[in-house]
């Protein structure tokens, strides 16, 4: 372990009340709800540093990069990793296999992409969190990384999100995956592209997913108001932030009407695979995943919605760090095998 994260793991372990008192002096209360202590810390601590959108690209995927390894667990040793290479419509794609180690046979799958943007994150930034869905939803997930922008913008990870889930089920008995018991899932714009390969295996008739894992997922890049507004300065992401990410992401703004880029704009819902989407109470996009979820049980849709509500966007990448973190990613794990399993 690094000093920096020995610092940083030491500190957050200090009680409430001092943690607090070092973030200002009064818990932050925003609609209703009440931050996590430690993430009010760092918080604290994110607003004293540059904001994202005055860096480019490149640089903002090393700086975010060496945050999360700082609030980030240990993979577990109960799960097996495997690096593969998968075809992709622009080139090959890295992806990574996870397995509970020790388990034989076909397992429920997971198709799993990354938060980020489509702008900033790899196969790292959700490595833990894979290893848990593996190993307490006893299932195998295959994460993938996807092209980026701006060097690739809309729609390059929408096709890459396809491709990835389709070359899946095609090849689910190399993969180990269960035919049948295969779901996509994400977090933040990886929720985005899950929702998107839903909506486009019913549009374009390939096999659908058995399951929507979404969590803190876009689903209308040009959502105003409420938690957008409400929740916009609110430490890791904000709403200058979500702007800086469509600017990279989208050819033009006339873009975000498009149900491929904001999935909630699509009009018809109905005979979609099961959801479970989960949102952060300090999220600019709480609103926006709560209203998917609304409007997939008006179509008829099965939903499991539950709102974190002490805990900020991003908390899949905090579990090292964050005690409430690593507990609601146990319940969406747990959430994961009852579906599937």
């Amino acid at each position: 372990m690094s000093l920096q994260k020995f610092i940083v793991r030491t500190l957050l372990k200090l009680p409430d009340s001092i943690l607090v008192k070092m973030s200002g002096g009064e818990p932050l209360a925003i609609d209703g709800r009440i931050l996590d202590a430690r993430c009010q810390l760092l918080a604290a601590q994110g607003a004293r540093q540059p904001s994202m959108t005055t860096l480019d690209p490149v640089t903002a995927r090393q700086v975010t990069s060496g945050g999360l390894k700082l609030l980030d667990d240990e993979l577990s040793p109960g799960v097996e990793v495997r690096d593969i290479t998968l075809p992709g419509p622009g080139g090959p794609l890295a992806a990574r296999l996870y397995r509970p180690r020790g388990e034989a046979g076909p397992l429920p799958g997971m198709v799993f992409f990354h938060f980020g943007g489509c702008v900033i994150g790899d196969l790292d930034t959700c490595h833990v969190f894979c290893g848990m869905l593996a190993e307490s939803a006893r299932c195998a997930v295959l994460s993938v990384d996807y092209r980026l922008a701006p060097e690739h913008k809309f729609p390059a990870q929408v096709e890459d999100a396809i491709a990835a889930w389709r070359w899946a089920v095609d090849n689910a008995d190399d993969l180990g995956f269960a035919r049948g018991r295969i779901g996509v899932g994400g977090d933040s714009a990886g929720g985005n592209l899950s929702a998107v390969v839903a909506q486009a295996a019913k549009r374009e008739g390939f096999t659908a997913p058995a399951l929507q894992l979404l969590i803190y997922p876009v689903t209308d890049w040009a959502a105003k108001g409420g938690s957008m507004e409400s929740c916009g300065n609110v430490y890791p992401l904000t709403a200058e932030i979500m702007d800086w990410f469509a600017g990279h992401y989208l050819n033009s703004a006339s873009e975000m009407a498009d149900p491929r880029v904001s999935p909630l704009n699509e009009a018809d819902l109905s005979g979609l695979a099961p959801a479970i989407i989960v949102t952060a109470g300090f999220d600019p996009l709480r609103d926006q995943g709560a209203a998917y979820a609304e409007k997939l049980k008006s179509a008829g849709v099965s939903v499991t919605y539950r709102c974190e509500d002490s805990l900020p966007h991003a908390f899949t990448a905090m579990t090292g760090a964050i005690p409430a973190a690593k507990r609601a990613c146990q319940k969406i794990a747990q959430d994961v095998e009852a579906a599937l399993h």
